[in-house]
């Protein structure tokens, strides 16, 4: 697993970006899957997530994940939900010890937040839709509500797939210039006429930036670049195959 410095170095937080590495699953999910909406076998997910529950020194139960629509939606975890029963929205927050908050990535950005201050700890999936909805100061909000200070706050953005793998059309882009003509600095042109290149850790980053929090660190590392190490939608669509495995990305809060 990979670890933020930022993170590792606050009092109470136990956090993790999780590769493909470590788990019991095989093919083209070998070998830490730990997406329940994939077609991977469900008992040796359940054993790759119990792993990574371990890890964060938490019970299986309490690695707690929602099921993601690619929404700005964020729900505040007060005790370990189902799969069954799992809520709909791309980011949690909360302030109860020991349960672990995660979101699942293949190439979307995975945003761990933390006031350890305050004892408030918060996921995000940020894809290019949930971040452009909003999710990202959607979830840093839900955390102020719970008593965090956005003065206080750390935000880790783990493995992302990086602007020279992430081609996009011209709706795609004309879609950001409508939201915000600025938004044009995250786009480089690319070699087919009338696609380009988009800078989604950027345009994270500086979603993170504007909403106030100051304390932000990016690993630096790109999901479709490196197939030995990580899962990616976009590398698996381009070569093919049938699916693919999902990273989990979590912090939990220590006694």
């Amino acid at each position: 697993m990979l670890q933020a410095t930022s993170l590792a170095t606050l009092a109470r937080i136990r956090h993790a970006f999780f590769t493909r590495s470590g788990g019991v699953s095989q093919g083209v999910y070998a070998s830490l899957n730990g997406g329940v909406g994939s077609n991977d076998a469900p008992d040796k997910i359940a054993e790759n997530r119990a792993r990574m529950a371990a890890a964060l020194g938490v019970k299986a139960d309490r690695l707690l994940t929602p099921y993601q629509i690619h929404s700005p939606d964020v729900v505040v975890a007060d005790e370990p939900w189902t799969r069954e029963n799992r809520p709909r929205a791309d980011a949690i927050v909360t302030r109860v010890p020991r349960l672990a908050m995660g979101v699942s990535t293949a190439d979307c950005g995975p945003l761990l937040f933390a006031d350890s201050e305050a004892g408030v700890i918060g996921a995000a999936h940020a894809g290019w839709r949930g971040a452009l909805a909003g999710v990202i100061e959607a979830t840093i909000v839900a955390m102020e509500r719970l008593g965090a200070s956005r003065d206080r706050m750390t935000a880790a953005l783990g493995p992302t797939i990086r602007q020279p793998n992430y081609e996009v059309g011209p709706e795609f882009v004309e879609r950001f210039l409508a939201a915000d003509p600025g938004n044009a600095r995250f786009f480089e042109p690319s070699q087919r006429a009338g696609h380009a290149m988009f800078d989604l850790t950027g345009y994270i980053a500086e979603c993170v930036h504007r909403a106030g929090i100051i304390q932000f660190e990016d690993l630096g590392l790109c999901t479709c670049a490196e197939p030995e190490r990580f899962f990616s939608y976009r590398r698996t669509t381009l070569r093919g195959e049938p699916d693919y495995g999902r990273h989990i990305n979590a912090i939990a809060l220590a006694e």
